[in-house]
């Protein structure tokens, strides 16, 4: 197997070489019009297929290591470093990722995946997505000259002795969510490469229109929401697993993701001004192309060892590559748009302020400060330690003091942007659409004091959260309303008009505009991971030591321990509490924290458990034992609001895919068009059956 799987990558590589150099060639012929041995479409056909042909032969490579886990093949360095015999089947594929030259190994496989996609739907437009293909190849080249070079992940292992065991999979990342979050956001860095390349394509060939923008939508959006779910099971991840209390610690991993996310957020909307106005076309290539750098800068501070972090699993010497890498695109990048720059400008100038597209103009600066706020961050260590010789972090409150009121503003445009109209707004216009969310607004905002979410705090520095909280509800009863009330308006009009219920003309609504009523239920998503982002102004923690039938208060729970007890399995020992929990007298649940220690890698790991309501979460961490007492501790947070984060994230999925759909007209033309072509044919069957 290590044989075959090295043998693919060559094949892949030569292949994906091909397809980028025929493809170049075929397509700098058309455009001179010049002929050579072979007919350049002919040419363009054969990269083309050398491109589908790739992702078969790294499928192979891929198929090889994964194979390899699974059957315990330890004459790899790769497979010994990140397996063992003991393993769940489950985390033998986390293996694939889990170290540097698989996780190249697994970028390279989903460029592959998109590119043959890509390229079998290459009739959409011929020339466009023949350019795009060529791109996406120059991408892939890059990527499989690592793993074939750089990081090979079928080296085996010096002087041919076998180790009779591997070191294991690293224990942060044997838990069910680490299967499917590095693949998620793996999913969402490469899939930014298909829009940068039509955007890249469409600027090299001067192509007419706002058509590129149609064709890459569905990409952009369906990209988008493989990272924004891949970034949310990193934080669920976070929080299950590392015992710390929290979900987002401004990590340089975490940043990593985050900061592509705002740039194709950005993009996502300001792309509406260029399809209805014609506006914003070299900010909008500029936004994707920064959002593809972002993301390969994102995979180099992940697997190079650059930062410190929990979330870099993998570290190597490799950073040099991506850097000339990153070098090489901003060049071509920058030498395209200058060279093409006036087929970029603008038709149309903003009119108002008050407008739709200054929501949109304002949105985008703002996303695009946090996301400077946040590479300034976390390059910081780098730059200082370049320029004085000693590496300075950048730690939270750095991050929290730009992004939480940025964060409140950006949820302010969200919703603003739907009440206003494209061009101008009129005054009265404007009195009529806020009126009633301001007034929810207000009541809300005074309804929360009561329950301890004070204005005022904004003045004791120590509690400024609380007052950021307060806005954000404030402004989230803003927002929910007028999304309801543009639902509400819109639903009513089809029931007077049709005489159905409330409920199926919602429905029936939202099919005609599914991308903008998939939008709306996108923001309201967002609304809801705010409140949940908010309640960590109001957290709480107790610590204590802890023996049998001993207790300690935390709300309104009371925590009692039961026993400790302690566990075996080939794979790791634990040590668990068994804890009963009462509210009110009346025991609620139980809960078992437990400390896992690993035998391969011999490494302890905290296993959380955690009591979720709607209004908080009990989160308790078996977190050692006191050294001078013997005992064990327990630590318990009181976490208000935070399940409201995960079910804005499953609202966001359901609105994205609602935005994803074919409008209502768009599907019924579509299916009078199969009817009218079947009713066509059906005639001639007729005459042949009498016959």
């Amino acid at each position: 197997m290590p044989a075959f799987g090295s043998f693919a990558l060559v094949v892949a590589l030569a292949l994906s070489a091909w397809n980028l150099l025929a493809g170049g060639v075929a397509l700098r012929q058309l455009a001179t019009g010049s002929r050579g041995a072979f007919a350049p479409e002919r040419l363009a056909e054969t990269a083309r297929r050398a491109g589908m042909a790739s992702f078969f032969a790294i499928t192979c490579a891929a198929f090889a290591l994964v194979w390899a886990a699974f059957t315990n093949d330890f004459r790899l360095i790769y497979i010994a470093e990140h397996s063992n015999r003991a393993l769940p089947w489950a985390y033998k594929f986390a293996a694939l990722w889990s170290g540097q030259e698989g996780s190249l190994l697994l970028w390279a496989w989903l460029l592959a995946g998109y590119g043959l996609v890509l390229r079998m739907r290459h009739k959409v437009d011929v020339k466009l997505t023949a350019y795009a293909s060529t791109i996406l190849a120059g991408i892939q080249v890059f990527f499989l000259l690592l793993v074939n070079v750089a990081a090979t992940p079928f080296s085996l292992v010096p002087g041919g002795v076998i180790p009779a065991d591997g070191n294991g999979l690293n224990p942060l990342l044997q838990y069910p969510e680490m299967v499917i979050h590095p693949p998620m956001l793996y999913l969402g860095y490469v899939g930014f490469s298909v829009p940068f390349a039509f955007a890249l394509g469409a600027l090299m060939m001067r192509y007419p229109g706002e058509k590129w923008i149609h064709i890459t939508r569905r990409w952009t959006m369906v990209t988008w929401l493989f990272l924004t779910v891949g970034i949310f099971l990193g934080m669920h991840w976070a929080y299950n697993v590392l015992g710390w209390g929290g979900y987002w610690g401004w990590d340089p991993v975490e940043n990593a993701s985050l900061m592509p996310w705002l740039t194709g957020t950005a993009f996502l909307h300001s792309v509406m001004m260029q399809e209805k106005r014609g506006m914003m076309k070299s900010w909008n290539v500029w936004l994707i192309f920064s959002t593809f750098m972002l993301s390969i800068l994102g995979t180099l501070l992940t697997r190079s060892g650059l930062v410190s972090s929990v979330h870099a699993f993998a570290q190597s010497s490799i950073g040099t590559w991506f850097w000339v890498f990153l070098v090489i695109v901003f060049a071509v990048c920058l030498f395209t748009y200058i060279l093409n720059r006036d087929h970029l400008k603008t038709e149309h100038k903003l009119e108002s302020l008050v407008s739709r597209e200054s929501s949109f103009a304002f949105n985008n600066l703002v996303l695009l400060l946090a996301c400077f706020t946040i590479l300034w961050g976390t390059l910081f260590p780098i730059l200082s330690e370049f320029v004085q010789g000693n590496k300075v972090t950048v730690s939270a409150p750095f991050y929290n003091r730009v992004a939480v009121p940025v964060g409140v503003f950006l949820l302010f445009l969200t919703g603003i942007g739907p009440l206003l109209a494209w061009r101008s707004t009129s005054m009265r216009s404007v009195r009529k659409n806020f009126i009633v969310p301001g007034i929810v607004a207000l009541v809300i905002a005074i309804a929360v004091i009561p329950l301890g979410v004070h204005p005022w705090t904004i003045f004791t520095t120590d509690h400024e959260g609380a007052f950021y909280a307060w806005v954000t509800f404030a402004l989230a009863a803003f927002v929910a309303t007028a999304i309801f009330a543009e639902f509400f308006r819109g639903a009513r009009v089809i029931q007077r008009h049709s005489g159905q219920n409330l409920l199926r003309s919602v429905v029936q609504l939202t099919r005609r505009n599914t991308r903008r009523y998939g939008g709306y239920i996108v923001h309201f998503g967002v609304v809801l991971i705010f409140i949940g982002i908010s309640g960590q102004a109001f957290n709480r923690s107790v610590e204590a030591t802890m023996n049998y039938k001993q207790s300690m208060n935390i709300g309104p729970y009371r925590i009692e321990c039961m026993d400790y007890s302690q566990d075996t399995n080939a794979n790791y020992d634990s040590t668990y509490a068994i804890l009963n929990v009462f509210r009110g007298g009346h025991r609620v649940t139980q809960l078992d924290p437990a400390i896992r220690f690993y035998q391969a890698s011999q490494q302890p790991e905290t296993m959380v458990a955690n009591h979720s309501t709607p209004l908080w979460d009990l989160y308790v961490v078996y977190a050692g034992t006191d050294t001078t007492t013997g005992q064990p501790i327990i630590k318990a947070f009181l976490n208000p609001l935070v399940m409201w984060i995960w079910i804005g994230l499953i609202v966001t999925i359901f609105g994205t895919g609602v935005a994803l759909l074919p409008n209502l007209s768009a599907a019924l033309a579509a299916q009078r068009s199969r009817v009218a072509v079947t009713a066509e044919h059906e005639p001639v069957a007729a005459g042949r059956t009498g016959d």
